[in-house]
């Protein structure tokens, strides 16, 4: 697997869906930061695709999970969170610059919103992202996948780009206000594409295993084969089986 310097950009003509300037602007202030703090480092990059749609998949250790896959993504791509983030002054505006989708996750049909979502994102050629484990693993294991993402691959015919963060979990530990210098990796997988039946429970479950087998050979995280606590961040989708 290659591997290159976050810090040389990708030698391809991407472009931001006309109406979305708002994150690339964001993207070019804060990538210059981020080389300043972290010694960013990432692998497979060269499996991130440069047009089309794509569902990547990251391992959820840290809120800086988003920031980070939003910085280096290199094109438009967008999260669901929950909409109270919409009644901050400290969020309303950062947060949709990047890339998040306010959706109202109280239940019922409400839940089926973050799906429609990014199924929008995805028709539109656009990347979408979605951490499986449905929520931040508290302990730094990584556990059982929700099936949405088996769902929302199916449905929609877009590849899944497995994705294995690791130390972000270290640069803002629970309590700490001012953020770590840390070395930070990304490994982008290679696309897994999934067809079948999206309402064959049995299958979704195996589509999501399979997803989650990839990200566990790339990360090296302890699996736990339960679903994680819930405690809802920027960027979770919540789905339930």
């Amino acid at each position: 697997m290659t591997q290159q310097d976050s810090s040389q950009p990708r030698n391809v003509a991407v472009t931001t869906p006309s109406g979305n300037k708002a994150q690339e602007r964001l993207r070019k202030i804060l990538t210059p930061v981020s080389h300043k703090l972290w010694n960013i480092t990432l692998e497979g990059f060269e499996n991130l695709p440069t047009s089309g749609p794509a569902i990547l998949c990251p391992n959820h250790i840290s809120f800086f999970d988003s920031v980070f896959t939003m910085m280096f993504a290199g094109r438009q791509i967008s999260f669901v969170g929950k909409a109270e983030y919409m009644d901050s002054w400290k969020t309303k505006f950062l947060f949709p610059m990047m890339g998040m989708i306010p959706i109202d996750r109280s239940g019922g049909e409400k839940s089926q919103a973050a799906l429609d979502a990014a199924e929008a994102v995805l028709r539109r050629g656009e990347l979408f992202g979605m951490f499986p484990e449905g929520t931040r693993s508290r302990d730094g294991s990584l556990y059982k996948g929700r099936t949405g993402i088996a769902r929302l691959a199916i449905e929609s015919g877009a590849p899944v780009v497995p994705v294995a963060m690791s130390n972000t979990d270290k640069i803002q530990p629970t309590g700490k206000v001012i953020p770590n210098v840390k070395r930070v990796g990304m490994h982008f997988g290679e696309p897994m594409y999934f067809g079948g039946d999206s309402t064959d429970l049995e299958h979704l479950r195996d589509v999501t295993d399979q997803i989650m087998n990839a990200i566990h050979a790339m990360s090296g995280q302890e699996y736990i084969d339960i679903y994680a606590p819930k405690k809802a961040k920027l960027g979770e989708i919540t789905e339930e089986d």
